[in-house]
């Protein structure tokens, strides 16, 4: 099993992908004079989204319906499973952590969510292995990215509920003032130097496909908002409609009613979403290397405690992952490929990016903007992308090796 390990992860550590987030990541660190356009980024993340629903709904059409009931039940089990990875996540970072509970539970949130870059990597490294996975997994990439934003929205209900103030303080920690003002969440008219809190905030939103203008925006008076509601219908599209959501599902419906038409009508579109996806994604890794290196530099105030969670945890995440998915599968007799297993892994192991800063955002403005995307970009993306993704297939070899469905 070690050599088996050993020689994926080699073959994994050297293949186009990994040596382009590397070229990314060595950028912030020799201080090279590059900056990936904005729009570019977000441009790449639009293909990488559609095109997986795309190439996920095509699959979708050959699917045999009598297998159905089962592919919606472990989705609502992946459902579960990522809520419950969410409520754990908070519980370890209590145990081990003296951050602020606000953001313990911003953090929690994250990593009960999971990420599409991951994913896209992972669908990149399996087809490049030739590791087959079931069809509607992009499906269940879309489905996983919701659990997270509920698991933070619960667990910042609770704590106001104990009393926490307007800054994100609870009576027991140090800082804390009933009496202090709402932090500001939009800049005051006119020229200003943008603090740097809203230069976080400003960062967050383009990774999170957010940077745009907004004129309809609620801000209160002097541009200061008072505290927000925790559920709104602003709020809930946020969390059922953001635009990573809205472009996996809008690709996947499009890509099965592409599919049901025969290869014929898809022939031409699959020259564009399947034949360049590889090459994208490299484009894709070159920037989020960029982007993960230059997260480290927030984890300086964190503590050892929290980067070893963010780097230990997804190990152990994505085993309950995996467990889980084999449980599923013993009790259903439906057996599963094993790029069905690391996706599955994946998606338990990663932590969002994309939905869960947005929901931050309009939520939780009382949580640090930077400290999340510090372990979920800089440490876990990094971690499962170069080690975790070959990690995950050997621990799913030995638990369908150990235990075989009959």
């Amino acid at each position: 099993m070690l050599a088996e390990f050993w020689n994926n992860f080699r073959h994994n550590l050297f293949k186009p992908l990994l040596l382009f987030f590397y070229l990314g990541f060595l950028v912030p660190i020799l201080r090279v004079h590059f900056e990936f356009p904005y729009v570019m980024y977000q441009a790449l993340t639009i293909y990488l989204l559609i095109a997986i629903g795309w190439h996920g709904g095509e699959e979708l059409a050959h699917l045999d319906p009598g297998h159905l009931g089962s592919i919606v039940g472990f989705m609502f089990l992946g459902f579960l499973t990522n809520g419950v990875i969410g409520v754990l996540a908070y519980l370890i970072l209590r145990a081990v952590t003296r951050m602020r509970r606000v953001d313990q539970a911003t953090v929690a949130g994250y990593y009960g969510s999971d990420s599409a870059g991951t994913f896209v990597t992972a669908l990149g490294v399996l087809t490049t292995a030739n590791v087959a996975y079931a069809a509607y997994m992009p499906v269940m990439l879309a489905v996983m990215e919701v659990p997270g934003c509920l698991v933070a929205l619960f667990l910042i209900a609770r704590l106001r509920s104990h009393g926490m103030d307007p800054q994100g303080n609870m009576p027991d920690e140090p800082g804390y003032d009933i009496g202090s003002a709402p932090l500001p969440t939009h800049a005051e008219p006119g020229p200003h130097v943008a603090t740097k809190r809203e230069q976080d905030v400003e960062s967050e939103a383009e990774l999170a496909l957010e940077k745009m203008e907004h004129p309809d925006e609620e801000a209160g008076e002097n541009g200061v908002r008072s505290k927000p509601p925790l559920i709104s219908g602003k709020l809930l599209h946020e969390v059922f409609l953001n635009t990573g959501l809205y472009l996996l599902f809008g690709g996947i419906i499009i890509g099965l009613i592409s599919g049901l038409q025969g290869q014929a009508v898809t022939r031409a579109d699959d020259s564009f979403f399947v034949d360049l996806f590889q090459g994208v994604l490299c484009l894709f890794l070159l920037e989020m290397g960029m982007t993960a290196s230059r997260k480290l530099k927030d984890l300086k105030t964190a503590g050892l405690p929290y980067v070893l969670f963010g780097i230990l945890a997804p190990n152990l995440f994505a085993t309950i992952g995996i467990v889980v998915a084999h449980a599923y599968s013993w009790a259903t007799g439906v057996p599963f490929d094993l790029g069905t297993y690391v996706l599955f892994s994946v998606l338990c192991g990663a932590a969002s990016y994309i939905a869960v800063p947005a929901v931050q955002r309009l939520a939780i403005p009382e949580a640090s903007p930077t400290l999340p995307l510090a372990a979920s970009l800089g440490l876990t993306f990094s971690y499962n992308v170069t080690i975790g993704i070959p990690v995950y297939m050997e621990i799913a070899k030995a638990v369908t090796r150990n235990f075989p469905i009959a």
